[in-house]
């Protein structure tokens, strides 16, 4: 492409590629995509975007499509890459000038820059670092700061890079350019500190921009920049520089306002020193430990003294708190329990921890995170007051909350109370004493602490369980709270109910629970306490829950919960009712039905709703599996709103899938499960079943699970309608499945020939050849095996004329005769029974081989001493001695009278469990005795070969195994 000819061609088109108009936008965007891959064509858009007369968005769109080029065609091994002649003219226009003038335009240049030196510097580029030293020299403004701006991009980028050689490489580029970058960052500080008092915006503001980023320049050299960072004097002299720096910062925020463009770049930059103390904590605890006594001086002072008042901002206070609880967690500086095993560095660390956190400091500490952090605010209290609502969603979740002032002093008490409970228990308990009795509603200020108290102690539960009688203290202190019912008296009451939340699953007694769902019922009257959601599900949520005690109050608790439900608006926090809903409904499972049709009603217009929120309807999905679960076979009621649930759920055409995916299968498989029958719009939900096979994810168990169930509910119109598919499907899943894939699959064909032994192996008649195949070839894995046997046997015993033409079959395969083929199956089976470890297919794999008897077929005769023996073993797994009678008797045999007695903590059964209870009825693993089939198989063996004949038979046989074969046939 030639530049001078090309570049009003392009600058037109680039011109036409920003318009509005897509009649006009749209060619234009398929003429620059054709010119990508053209030499020439991304020099004249260098020459587009660094020409400052023209328009600023056609510039703009230049840069993009230029950077759009590097990541595409820059690479040498990349289709159409650019030459090395115009890479090298492109690198050096790239750095001419650092004159652009527009803000955004310039900083996607410096990514750019960085994207070509992540690529190419130092060794195509070695002019690009020194060119970046000598242009942030400049006494040009404009210019030092682009330079200074593409400093940064480059180091940042250059910092990223993991490979070895890669890391190698900027070691040795920190190296060289740290001391510069210290004395450059030093300069642009000093310069700000005298502009300060100046008065004058724009210049500090100048002046700051350029201290913010020589210092985001120097933290990532610091912190990546160094293998032994404490060996070296200029970046351990930067790092402890860093506190004198951060007091002069904090001492300038006196003198800049409090609502404009510098302070809020002044904010930047001294949360920017922070994360430059804490990156560097993270990635080099070792050589921190200078800097450990120094940190917690400077935190502990700012944020639990009078030095911080007047300077400090929350951000500041968040970011002291993680470094103080960075600090007391982290493992490099925890000695093992036999010191002598730690290191010296840990053991150095760990001292000066121990020297710093006296009893003082941690009282101290411990008081002003409670008495202070943890009050609620006047605007906190408006908040609640005005949106209970509101509050509880912007309290428990968002993605401000790790930034959150709230979280984070919890977060550090929590840790801080953990590390040094033996000196804060008593701290904490004495704080309880004080608070013993009713508070004065008049008295806001003590109602305050009385909250923040109990929010220490509901966060330090775990750490108190051998210091607090807690059930007596709910007795005496908190039920008697819950019950005052004064509107000042809410945020307590609410924060009662979170206490005995935390409580619940760490010392409760079980006979007090009554006592605490009456209470929660009356305060689920009250809808401003809209939070209690949050910690009712605990009490039914817990290992001691006990059905008895809570059925009293199920019907009131679960009103009141469904009108809340209604009431509340925000998504989250009809996800939390979603769920304690759920939690009552899993517990008392099949006595939820009196109750939920006020549910059942409510929920397809919830779901309608919540169209554009996923995770609600995740938690609708999570509703919809214990309801079914509850409503056992009375869930076919819902199937105009279920089906199409699940319908959509798991449809990967539907984008929705990537959310709602693994829920919905569990709600599939569970309402299959609970059908009582099958419908026709049951059956047509399974058309989603090819797709997900497909997908070969971590749900594909769930599948697996899936189609058995369609299986054991309606076998033939099941697969007359899917067979064909799902056996293609099975096909191409056998070819690059795990060995456990492999056994899920050869399950559902087992249980398939199972229910069905006559359409089954026509079904799957694909799938048998490769079975055959692996029990010919002694496949090696013996779970594998166990499964071939098994679906071999179903077929063998159960269908003895598929199984002829089966032999036939392979034996055209194999080129052998079908006699030689059968015998070496049965040869096989005989020599890897042992592989069989289930009862069930040990039993059913004697079933099958004594099938084929009686024969006159000389090679199942040559076989006859293998049958016998894996007979015998069959009779050893099965046969159990009556003591009474000391005959023996089959001990998988099953009875229509045989109930199985339900406990009260068991599932009742599902009506899937009762269908696998008939179909086992008609199995002959359980409906014929091993016994008798072997006395019936040898008597007619015998009748067939004469006694002689038989004798001879029976002599091929080991005496010892004949022996115990008479001792079980005894009384036959």
């Amino acid at each position: 492409m030639d530049l001078n000819s090309a570049s009003t061609v392009v600058l037109q088109v680039l011109t036409q590629a920003t318009s509005q108009d897509t009649a006009v936008l749209k060619p234009a965007e398929e003429q620059l995509k054709q010119w990508e891959t053209q030499p020439g064509f991304y020099s004249v858009l260098l020459n587009i975007f660094t020409n400052h007369t023209l328009d600023i968005n056609v510039r703009w769109l230049a840069v993009l499509y230029f950077k759009h080029g590097i990541d595409r065609y820059w690479r040498r091994v990349a289709p159409h890459a650019l030459s090395e002649e115009e890479k090298t003219t492109l690198r050096a226009g790239l750095i001419t000038n650092f004159n652009e003038p527009i803000n955004q335009i310039a900083t996607q240049i410096a990514v750019l820059i960085a994207k070509v030196a992540r690529l190419d510097c130092p060794r195509q580029w070695p002019e690009l670092i020194p060119t970046l030293i000598e242009s942030v020299k400049v006494q040009d403004d404009l210019r030092q700061h682009r330079a200074l701006l593409t400093f940064y991009h480059v180091t940042k980028t250059l910092a990223s890079k993991r490979l070895a050689a890669d890391r190698k490489l900027f070691y040795d580029l920190a190296s060289g350019i740290y001391n510069f970058a210290c004395s450059l960052w030093n300069h642009h500080t000093d310069t700000f500190l005298q502009q300060v008092s100046s008065g004058n915006e724009a210049v500090i503001l100048s002046s700051l921009e350029r201290t913010l980023l020589s210092l985001k320049v120097l933290r990532k050299l610091t912190v990546n920049g160094f293998v032994e960072p404490h060996k070296n004097m200029e970046v351990m002299g930067f790092l402890h520089g860093i506190f004198e720096r951060l007091k002069q910062f904090l001492e300038c925020s006196r003198s800049i306002g409090t609502d404009n463009v510098c302070r809020d770049r002044l904010e930047k930059t001294i949360i920017l020193f922070t994360k430059v103390l804490l990156d560097f904590l993270d990635q080099h605890p070792f050589s921190f430990t200078p800097l450990i006594q120094r940190s917690l001086e400077f935190s502990v002072s700012y944020v639990f003294t009078e030095v911080g008042e007047g300077v400090t901002f929350e951000r500041f206070i968040v970011q002291c708190m993680n470094l103080i609880k960075m600090i007391v967690k982290n493992y490099a500086y925890k000695p093992s329990k036999n010191f002598e095993d730690s290191s010296p560095e840990t053991l150095e660390a760990h001292k000066i921890k121990m020297a710093f956190f006296t009893y003082p400091t941690l009282t101290e500490i411990c008081r002003r995170l409670v008495s202070h952090y943890f009050l609620l605010t006047e605007e906190e209290l408006t908040m609640w007051e005005e949106d209970p609502e509101g509050f509880t969603v912007e309290e428990t979740g968002g993605d401000s909350w790790k930034y959150s002032l709230r979280p984070c002093t919890e977060v550090l008490f929590i840790d801080i109370f953990h590390e040094y409970n033996q000196t804060l228990t008593p701290v904490l308990l004495e704080m309880m004493q004080t608070l013993q009795g009713p508070t004065n509603v008049e008295d806001m200020n003590a109602l305050l602490i009385k909250d923040a108290v109990y929010n220490a102690v509901g966060l330090a539960a775990y750490e108190l369980f051998d210091s607090v009688d807690f059930d007596q203290w709910f007795k005496n202190q908190l039920l008697p709270e819950l019950q005052v019912i004064h509107n000042r008296y809410k945020p307590l009451r609410r924060r009662v109910i979170w206490l005995i939340g935390q409580w619940i699953s760490v010392k409760f007694k079980s006979d007090l629970r009554p006592m605490l769902y009456e209470a929660i019922c009356n305060l689920l009257q009250d809808q401003d306490l809209v939070v209690l959601f949050l910690n009712c599900a605990s009490p039914v949520d817990d290992f001691e829950f006990r059905t008895d005690q809570f059925l009293p109050y199920l019907e009131t608790m679960f009103t009141l919960l469904f009108q809340l439900l209604q009431q509340v608006t925000e998504c989250d926090t009809k996800m939390h009712v979603l769920h304690v809903l759920s939690c009552v409904i899993e517990r008392v499972n099949m006595q939820i039905r009196p109750y939920v049709g006020c549910l059942v009603q409510y929920l397809p217009l919830l779901w309608k709703q919540s169209e554009e929120h996923n995770m609600l309807r995740c938690a609708i999905l999570t509703t919809l599996i214990h309801l079914v679960q509850g409503l056992g076979a009375d869930s076919k009621n819902l199937y105009p709103f279920l089906l199409p649930v699940i319908q959509l759920s798991t449809d990967v055409s539907q984008p929705p899938h990537v959310y709602l995916l693994e829920d919905g299968l569990e709600l599939w498989l569970v309402t299959l499960e609970n059908s009582p029958c099958i419908t026709p719009e049951l059956l047509r939900v399974f058309q989603n079943m090819s797709p997900l096979l497909e997908l070969s994810s971590e749900n594909l168990r769930t599948c697996f699970k899936i189609i058995n169930g369609y299986i054991f509910l309606s076998s033939t119109e099941f697969l007359q309608t899917y067979a064909v598919g799902l056996c293609q499907s099975f096909c191409e899943l056998l070819k690059e499945i795990t060995t456990e894939g492999q056994v899920q699959v050869l399950k559902v064909v087992e249980n398939a020939l199972k229910v069905n032994p006559i359409l089954g192996p026509q079904m799957f008649q694909p799938i048998l050849p490769y079975v055959f195949k692996g029990i010919i070839e002694g496949e090696r894995y013996p779970v594998v095996m166990s499964t071939y046997l098994g679906v071999m046997g179903r077929v063998l015993l159960q269908n003895t004329s598929f199984f002829s033409s089966l032999l036939n079959e392979m034996a055209h395969k194999f080129n052998q005769e079908m006699d030689q083929l059968l015998g070496n199956m049965i040869e096989m089976w005989v020599d890897r029974m042992d592989n069989i470890t289930q009862p069930e297919r040990r039993k059913l794999s004697a079933l099958a081989l004594l099938s084929l008897l009686p024969s006159d077929n000389s090679v199942i005769q040559d076989k006859f001493c293998g049958i016998i023996n894996i007979s015998v073993e069959g009779l050893h797994d099965v046969m159990t001695e009556d003591p009474e009678t000391g005959t023996y008797k089959d001990c998988m045999l099953m009875s229509h009278l045989e109930e199985p007695k339900v406990t009260e903590d068991e599932e009742p059964p599902t009506e899937q469990d009762k269908r696998k209870k008939m179909l086992a009825l008609k199995d002959p693993v359980h409906m014929v005795s091993l016994q008798q089939f072997i006395y019936e198989k040898l008597k007619a063996q015998q009748e067939m070969l004469g006694e002689q004949g038989f004798q001879s038979l029976m002599e091929t046989v080991d005496t010892e195994i004949v022996t115990q074969l008479q001792e079980f046939l005894q009384g036959f």
